[in-house]
């Protein structure tokens, strides 16, 4: 069994909680084993990175030195970390200079980044594990209509994150069809949700979600499923806005592959936290038997 260092970010320990609850116990599932490491923010990539490319390398390579220290790959539970450090590697890796300006500055706390571990995004190690996933299954969710978001940072740029196809994504609907739900194709599957947008211009970032919403609801979707604790909190607590913004109703609800996951293999409502997010998903559970 492989052992990962667990990434889990800052959005999901100080704000959905509950999503990191539903993965470890998927994980303990289907065997795929975790410990802890003293990381910092990665620090987000689109954040520090925009204006002070030196000091995001620097720091995301103080968390990729943690992992290397104990010769463990990372396992992250967020888009945005994963793109993260797999961007500072990529870089320090392909430029020798930035890599030595950065080991000068990582010296002085008595670490060198050499660049000897992996970076895994949670969904490409569960689709390794999907024999696995598939075994643990004992309440398919059969009926389950179900929108698939990926979400930008999976998938981009690809040369460093090297997972699905950013025109034409298919590893979440892969997972997803492997809990006995149905993947529900809609025109808008690749838009962004407007997250990162919507913090600085609230008005473009809102649309670009209605827009996806829109689009969702055209197909008949149940739920959303996704895979990045930043699209989430953007479905979640955003289609509020929506309904008052655009006079019409928003009421998706969203769930992390991990929680989809968890009600597949038998775990309640209860025991995952569902009652923590903000679009309810009473009308559904009832309607599947969860």
């Amino acid at each position: 069994m492989t052992e990962f260092k667990m990434f889990e970010g800052c959005t999901i320990g100080n704000r959905i909680p509950f999503i990191e609850a539903a993965s470890r116990k998927v994980f303990e599932k289907v065997g795929i084993e975790t410990s802890q490491a003293a990381f910092s923010c990665c620090p987000d990539p689109t954040g520090m990175k925009s204006f002070d490319n030196n000091a995001w390398l620097t720091i995301g390579a103080m968390n990729l030195c943690l992992a290397e220290a104990e010769g463990k790959d990372i396992i992250s539970l967020c888009n945005g970390c994963t793109n993260t450090l797999r961007g500072v590697q990529h870089q320090l890796k392909h430029d020798s200079l930035k890599k030595e300006k950065v080991n000068k500055e990582l010296a002085k706390i008595g670490k060198e980044f050499k660049g000897t571990i992996d970076v895994k995004h949670f969904v490409d190690v569960l689709q390794e594990h999907l024999d696995k996933v598939k075994g643990s299954i004992t309440k398919p969710l059969n009926g389950l209509k179900v929108a698939c978001h990926p979400g930008c940072h999976y998938m981009r740029p690809a040369e460093w994150m090297e997972s699905d196809d950013p025109m034409r994504p298919e590893t979440l609907k892969k997972l997803v069809a492997a809990s006995g739900a149905t993947v529900v194709d809609y025109d808008e599957l690749v838009l962004c949700c407007g997250s990162a947008v919507t913090n600085a211009y609230e008005e473009h970032g809102l649309a670009n979600l209605k827009n996806k919403l829109d689009s969702i609801k055209n197909a008949g979707a149940d739920i959303i499923c996704v895979n990045c604790p930043a699209c989430f909190q953007q479905f979640d607590t955003r289609q509020r806005d929506l309904s008052k913004k655009y006079e019409k109703e928003y009421d998706i609800p969203v769930l992390y592959i991990t929680e989809l996951y968890a009600l597949a293999m038998g775990y309640s409502a209860d025991e995952i936290g569902l009652k923590f997010h903000r679009t309810r998903l009473k009308s559904i559970l009832e309607k599947y038997g969860l």
